[in-house]
C-alpha cells in the first residue's frame, strides 16, 4: 500500500483466499484492504489517536438516504449529544481531490448538517467550517482537535 501523509499506526493484515484484510477497531473485524479502506483506517487511528476523538463517536461507512438514494459516509463524528459533528470523505491515494469529490460531500452534508467537513486522500487533506445560515464553507488549516 501507499505512504501516506498521515501518521503510521499499528495495524493488522491478514489473507484471505484473493484478498487482503486488514482489520478495523471502529468494526471490530477485519475488512478488504482496498486503497480506500487503507486510507480511511489511517484517518481513524489520526482523529483517536492524534485529535482526541473517542472510538464512541465515530461512525464508519454509515448509510443515509440523499433524495431518495442510499448513500454511504465514510466516517461521521459526532458529538456527545448524538450530532454529526464532523463528515469525512476518504478516496484512495491515487484519486485528486477535485471539485466533484467537494460537491459529493458538500450534498452528503446537506442531510447530515455537520459543522466540520474533510476530504483526504491520504496524500491532501482539505478541511473546512460550514456556516449553514450563509451556506459558505471556510477552509481551515487542519482538522480541529476533540474538545466536544
Amino acid at each position: 500500500m501507499d505512504a501516506l501523509n498521515l501518521p503510521p499506526f499499528d495495524y493488522k493484515v491478514t489473507k484471505s483466499d484473493a484478498n487482503y484484510l486488514i482489520f478495523d477497531i471502529l468494526r471490530r473485524k477485519n475488512v478488504v484492504l482496498t486503497p480506500e479502506e487503507w486510507v480511511r483506517q489511517h484517518m481513524v487511528h489520526y482523529l483517536i489517536q492524534s485529535l482526541g476523538y473517542p472510538k464512541s463517536l465515530i461512525s464508519i461507512e454509515r448509510g443515509m438516504s440523499y433524495n431518495k438514494l442510499q448513500k454511504r459516509t465514510d466516517l461521521c463524528v459526532y458529538s456527545n449529544q448524538g450530532q454529526p459533528h464532523l463528515l469525512v470523505e476518504c478516496k484512495a491515494a491515487h484519486v485528486p481531490i477535485t471539485q466533484e469529490v467537494v460537491k459529493q460531500v458538500s450534498v452528503y452534508n446537506q442531510t447530515l448538517q455537520a459543522p466540520y467537513v474533510v476530504i483526504t486522500n491520504g496524500l491532501q487533506h482539505f478541511c473546512w467550517q460550514v456556516d449553514f445560515e450563509t451556506r459558505k464553507y471556510e477552509p481551515l488549516q487542519g482538522i480541529p482537535s476533540y474538545a466536544l
